[in-house]
């Protein structure tokens, strides 16, 4: 008997979710609201998240080509002084968000599931033993099951919940970008470089071909408006926030034809609700994550395994409670996790003092027992 799912978002979460459920005897079939071309910055990939592609069969190696190992990072204070120095694990690989999404949607074509573009939900409702979902454009489907994929802003969220609550703001943008090639004196390949700014967040990596790739962090009250930054005012913002640093933040934006963003950083407070006998949440619309974790992407990749196992070992409503019973204990520990680490980046200065001046010391109390980081990092399904 065929049990067919319908998986609403083809990101992270929704083409692993997709390989998980096809593994475990189900007919899924994602619909994503935007087009097959997506673009973004880039985001880092775990040792955790690189252990859940491998228990779902999938070659982390072969998935992330277009990336590269970044092992370590190196973390600095606001007048450039050395902070910390801590392992990311020897797998944890940086990529491209279009060239990830690529390499996942390859994996989804050559299990034959179907990817349908421009299709945003917008209700489901319970239809018998099942679930019937309806597109914006008027299309309506039926399922057995239906996978909330959908991101920070779920439409699946607010239709298993009309109560869940909102996305909260950290107080912070984000930016990224690429330098157009080589850099002068490149930064140490393998480590991603960090640092605080008297004004905003910087990070920075050096790829093969010398390039080097970067993200910002400027610290802001309100969230952005749509429209508020053209791509030159924007690029003239970050290069001015970045003025009074002692680290390459300038030159590096000044490298960059097109500064990505501006984004605002949210992440989802507890939601109560997960899921019912036949939808169910994963990714950014159970727990969008602070990107201050880097473990975002990872723990969508961990839900998705996870999930696929509960419904290859039970039925539907009883796999969907394990899922959340297995879940949601660590991702709301990660969450909290991602939520003071953001938190570090928006000091003010006498907050700031003190962070730089006692970092050190608590890097290596925790050091003693071992990489402070290990509870996320070696975790497996």
């Amino acid at each position: 008997m065929t049990k067919t799912a319908i998986v609403a978002g083809g990101g992270i979460a929704g083409t692993v979710a997709a390989l998980a459920l096809h593994r475990a005897g189900f007919t899924p079939h994602i619909y994503e609201a935007g087009d097959a071309a997506e673009d973004g910055a880039f985001v880092t990939v775990a040792a955790n998240g690189l252990n859940a592609l491998r228990d779902l069969g999938l070659d982390p190696a072969e998935l992330l080509a277009a990336g590269f190992p970044t092992p370590r990072m190196r973390l600095r204070g606001a007048k450039g002084q050395f902070l910390a120095d801590l392992p990311l694990g020897d797998t944890t690989t940086t990529i491209r968000r279009a060239d990830l999404y690529q390499g996942l949607r390859a994996s989804v074509r050559a299990a034959d599931i179907p990817i349908t573009y421009g299709k945003r939900l917008v209700s489901a409702v319970p239809d018998g033993a099942g679930v019937r979902v309806g597109f914006k454009d008027g299309l309506e489907v039926r399922g057995e099951l239906l996978i909330g994929a959908d991101g920070l802003n779920s439409r699946t969220r607010k239709a298993l919940d009309p109560a869940a609550p909102a996305p909260r703001y950290l107080g912070l943008l984000n930016a990224g970008g690429f330098t157009d090639g080589p850099v002068v004196d490149p930064p140490e390949p393998g480590v991603m470089q960090m640092a605080f700014g008297r004004r905003a967040f910087f990070g920075w990596a050096t790829a093969p071909d010398g390039s080097v790739w970067w993200f910002a962090n400027p610290v802001r009250r309100e969230p952005v408006e749509r429209g508020e930054f053209t791509a030159t005012s924007w690029r003239n913002y970050l290069l001015d926030v970045f003025a009074d640093d002692p680290f390459p933040a300038r030159e590096l934006i000044g490298a960059t034809s097109v500064a990505l963003g501006p984004w605002n950083t949210w992440d989802v407070p507890r939601l109560p609700v997960w899921h019912d006998d036949r939808i169910v949440l994963v990714g950014d619309a159970a727990h969008a994550v602070s990107p201050s974790s880097g473990q975002g992407a990872s723990m969508a990749i961990e839900d998705a395994v996870v999930l696929g196992r509960c419904l290859g070992a039970e039925r539907i409503p009883a796999a969907l409670s394990a899922y959340e019973r297995i879940r949601r204990p660590r991702v709301e520990r990660v969450v909290a996790y991602g939520k003071r680490s953001g938190s570090t980046k928006a000091a003010g200065p006498i907050g700031a003092k003190v962070r730089d001046a006692l970092t050190p010391l608590i890097m290596r109390m925790l050091h003693r027992r071992g990489n402070p980081q290990a509870w996320i990092l070696d975790h497996r399904v």
